[in-house]
């Protein structure tokens, strides 16, 4: 099957990100040095792409991140730098060999409507509470915004320069760590339609929000017997152990509150979509001049701006 087209509608776009690791397996296992890791090259590749964060939670085999975005292209460019110095060190923390995550990644549009966008916040908020690994959002002892927005927390982590540290081996030098690896922070954003509120009233709005995450799950709980894994579980498990059963759903091309939404978001994509592929035809037949739609990716050709 033909992979869907990236689309962008316009710039400050929400747009909701997630992957998962091959075959489920729990490469992304929270702990210091892995928390680290993915922290400082987070930082790195949004100070590089200039991406806005709103929201970013990492559970054992699969991620969560809210972006706000410009275009399609400024996406691609860091989540490809995101996964892939993610991946080789994924690699190197858990002794895997090979590909980390199934695909390239899944991008859904939200749309700008509040309801739409508060809604997509607390799904990326409650992952780890919804699926009973712990009981409280702060409780997941992987990467996770909670903390962050609501009570101002630090993302820290590490970029480690695996090029200097190279080099110096090449010549027969071992690089202190220090000398290697740089720190770098992860800077988070109110999503578009609370941007306005002081940032007290955003972090209120946001414990509201894991206040309701953390009802829900333990009426649900009492009503099924399930039961919370628990912290020291989570991090007893072997990265490499592929979980018996996956539950999987294909992702969206737009998260919306109302059916007028996504009808009108669903008729500009296919506008969008249909224009491009007019365009990729007409490339095939060797009209090398034809316009592609903004906000496009054309085959072996340069983004289109818009």
């Amino acid at each position: 099957m033909a992979r869907k087209l990236r689309y962008v509608p316009q710039p400050r776009t929400l747009v909701s990100i997630t992957n998962r690791t091959l075959q489920g397996r729990y490469l992304l296992r929270p702990g210091p040095s892995f928390n680290d890791l993915f922290l400082g090259i987070l930082g790195k590749a949004q100070r590089k792409h200039e991406m806005a964060i709103a929201a970013i939670t990492v559970l054992s085999n699969h991620f969560h991140l809210l972006l706000i975005a410009d275009d399609a292209e400024q996406v691609a460019g860091f989540m490809r730098d995101l996964q892939s110095t993610a991946a080789r060190e994924v690699n190197r923390l858990t002794g895997w060999r090979g590909t980390v995550f199934e695909r390239r990644y899944a991008m859904t549009v939200v749309t700008s409507e509040e309801r739409a966008q508060v809604e997509r916040l607390k799904y990326v908020l409650a992952n780890g509470v919804k699926e009973n690994l712990v009981e409280r959002v702060c409780q997941w002892p992987g990467v996770h915004s909670a903390e962050a927005l609501i009570h101002g927390t630090s993302l820290e982590g590490h970029w480690l320069d695996r090029t200097r540290q190279s080099s110096a081996r090449n010549r027969e030098e071992e690089l202190r760590r220090e000398e290697y690896a740089f720190a770098e922070s992860v800077v988070l954003s109110p999503i578009p339609c609370w941007a306005h509120l002081p940032a007290d009233r955003y972090s209120q709005r946001v414990k509201a929000l894991v206040e309701e995450i953390e009802e829900e799950a333990a009426r649900e709980r009492r009503s099924s017997g399930a039961e919370v894994l628990g912290v020291e579980a989570i991090l007893a498990q072997d990265p490499q152990t592929r979980p018996d059963s996956l539950a999987r759903s294909p992702a969206p091309l737009v998260h919306a509150a109302t059916k007028a939404a996504r009808k009108m978001f669903y008729e500009i994509y296919a506008e969008f979509v249909s224009a491009f592929r007019a365009a990729a035809e007409a490339l095939r037949q060797g009209r090398r001049d034809v316009p592609f739609p903004a906000g496009s990716f054309p085959p072996a050709l340069p983004f289109v701006p818009s």
